[in-house]
């Protein structure tokens, strides 16, 4: 898909998602919307792509750095509490409580019993955030082995995107396939009707975005609102307003 119609399609899709954030904050819902997937899977374009055309007050994007020694002590998801939606909030989780599920797990952070007590209870858990009436999506986004080679290493090797690379990510890496058996494992036990796991396949970066706002819009129930007409008030004559001449420091205009 060419840069082109990419961005056509996405006008289209920043659209409704002003609708359904006008639709949020006037009716009061809440949205949670979790995103989870390999490193390199495209977790942050995707949040980009979503967060572009709608106001930082309704959307709000959490991506938690690693835990303190406080919080490591605490209950598990209890760090995660405070960052969920409250009334006329779309909050949107750059990776989640999930971390224990794949890269804890995989990577060692965790223990094999926490990483299973964690599967077990956490349909619970989420059973009581989708009763108390937020509206839960979950998204994995898959990524073929030769296309996160690709991104990674062209993390490498742009110094634009060097900051993304972590040593936990060279590590990551050549854990293929224990990811896979951790994802596959969270999947069977964390998969519900009330919480069900979205996969989208997101080697082709522009028609993935696509697909998952539209994806994401027809999950919720809005309902545009409509536009009011709107005319913009004559502006006030200057009455004898002249600027002064004041020292300001004005910026290069070298572009």
């Amino acid at each position: 898909m060419s840069s082109k119609e990419y961005r056509r399609q996405l006008k289209v899709l920043d659209a409704e998602l002003v609708a359904l954030q006008e639709w949020v904050r006037s009716t009061g819902a809440k949205v949670c919307i979790v995103f989870e997937g390999r490193d390199t899977a495209g977790k942050g374009g995707v949040i980009r792509a979503i967060t572009e055309r709608v106001s930082p007050r309704v959307f709000r994007v959490v991506a938690l750095p690693a835990p303190t020694e406080r919080e490591k002590s605490q209950m598990y998801f209890q760090r995660y509490v405070p960052h969920l939606p409250a009334a006329g909030e779309v909050v949107i989780f750059d990776r989640s409580w999930y971390n224990r599920a794949g890269v804890e797990r995989v990577m060692g952070f965790c223990t094999e019993d926490q990483a299973r007590k964690f599967l077990e209870l956490i349909p619970a858990v989420e059973r009581v955030i989708v009763e108390s009436g937020v509206i839960l999506l979950k998204y994995w986004l898959e990524v073929s082995e030769e296309q996160q080679t690709l991104r990674l290493q062209s993390r490498i090797e742009d110094p634009r995107k060097i900051w993304k690379l972590s040593p936990l990510d060279l590590k990551s890496y050549s854990r293929w396939y224990d990811y896979s058996r951790a994802r596959d494992e969270m999947f069977r036990f964390t998969d519900s009707g009330l919480a069900p796991w979205f996969v989208a396949l997101n080697d082709d970066k522009k028609r993935g975005r696509l697909n998952i706002i539209s994806h994401l819009l027809s999950q919720i129930p809005y309902t545009p609102l409509e536009r009011p007409d709107i005319t913009l008030p004559k502006r006030q004559d200057p009455g004898g307003y002249r600027a002064p001449a004041l020292p300001l420091h004005w910026i290069p205009t070298p572009y």
